[in-house]
């Protein structure tokens, strides 16, 4: 179930990043911070979040 949600979670970032087009440091920045929760709300271990 929780990978589920990390999986519509992740498609959202990806779909975000493909609209962009070009891509800048910001976007890809955002986009890690973006993975980085969606990985903790799924119960991912911290450390391997960092």
């Amino acid at each position: 179930m929780a990978f589920e949600g990390l999986q519509d979670k992740l498609g959202q970032v990806f779909k975000k990043l493909k609209a962009r087009g070009k891509l800048t440091e910001a976007d890809v920045k955002e986009a890690m911070r973006e993975v980085r929760l969606a990985l903790l709300e799924a119960d991912v271990s911290y450390k391997v979040v960092k």
